[in-house]
């Protein structure tokens, strides 16, 4: 807002009420065209623009969506941040960011998100406490968990179909002659990492494959030093699954490092199709995360919920496709 400049001035120039003027800039609130027209008119000569912070102390609504994200060091994170932002400027909103460095939310976090009167809620990868749910639900802020679901779970979340991926994987690496596999996981209690372990080992059973699995944290040290592991333990197994691309780059490195070769002697596959997958340096074989299209249902949820609050439960997921390159 123009230094100085205020509602009262704008009501003064436009010959009207500053009622009249409060009403124009209160989503909703009834005014007649000519009335509406006279104070954008005076509005734009003053270079007046609402106070969105005082309007939503009066109103208890906010065009702010809280984003809660943890795995700020994994490039798929940036990547919903930038999309998430943009679907939300589009409809008027703007994006509260919070970064969290625990595995669930901490009071003083949903504290700061309460201050704001944020209008919607989503968490891409933490976990929420039922007080915490019941929190948000009391104060009717619509929450959604992106990239993660909760068994039994009481809101709403959006998530790539991690089970159908994995079985695809792992048929695919069969296809390809692989003998024996591994895979390296994110987290044990993320249900991403737990799904595509999942997914993974019901295929390699089923055909009598042997493999083994090895528990990491989603960050590019881990899959260096998981990959270092695996090459001093002296058995390099035909193919490696890891949860997500950022770890298989750290893998990638950590071999070559150690003369493996990529993909002669073991093939690699990661996830998620991050910007640097492509990169001619690494050229990985990924599953995409169709993060266009779980925005899109995020946001979805969000407005709607905003519109007209139902406190809606369920779970969205979505498929997602192999990324082929030369790393296998």
């Amino acid at each position: 807002m123009t230094k100085g400049i205020n509602a009262k001035d704008v009501a003064k120039l436009a010959g009207v009420s500053q009622s009249s003027v409060s009403r124009v800039f209160f989503e909703g609130a009834s005014v007649s065209e000519k009335t509406r027209k006279k104070v954008l008119a005076a509005a734009e000569e003053l270079g007046y623009v609402p106070n969105e912070f005082a309007r939503s102390l009066i109103t208890n609504k906010t065009k702010l969506i809280g984003l809660v994200m943890k795995g700020v060091h994994n490039p798929f994170y940036p990547q919903v941040l930038k999309e998430f932002t943009a679907h939300f400027k589009e409809l008027g909103y703007s994006i509260l960011f919070v970064h969290t460095n625990h595995d669930e939310i901490k009071q003083e976090d949903i504290e700061r998100l309460l201050h704001y009167n944020v209008a919607g809620v989503i968490i891409t990868d933490a976990t929420l406490s039922l007080k915490v749910i019941e929190k948000f639900k009391n104060n009717k802020i619509p929450v959604v968990l992106f990239n993660r679901k909760v068994e039994g779970q009481n809101f709403f979340s959006v998530s790539t179909n991690s089970l159908i991926a994995s079985r695809q994987i792992a048929e695919y690496l069969l296809k390809k002659g692989c003998q024996d596999m591994a895979y390296i996981s994110g987290g044990r209690d993320t249900s991403t990492s737990m799904e595509r372990e999942r997914g993974f080992s019901e295929i390699l059973l089923k055909h009598n494959v042997p493999f083994q699995v090895y528990h990491s944290d989603y960050s590019y040290d881990g899959g260096y030093k998981t990959a270092k592991e695996i090459v001093l333990n002296g058995d390099i197994p035909s193919a490696i699954f890891v949860a997500n691309d950022i770890m298989a780059l750290g893998v990638l490195d950590a071999l070559r490092e150690q003369g493996i070769s990529v993909p002669s002697d073991t093939k690699i596959i990661g996830f998620d199709n991050i910007d640097m997958a492509a990169w001619p340096t690494y050229n990985l074989t990924t599953w995409e995360q169709p993060i266009s299209e779980m925005v899109i249902e995020t946001v979805n949820y969000i407005i709607s919920e905003i519109e007209e609050y139902t406190d809606r439960i369920g779970n969205i997921e979505i498929n997602g496709e192999l990324i082929e390159r030369k790393t296998t």
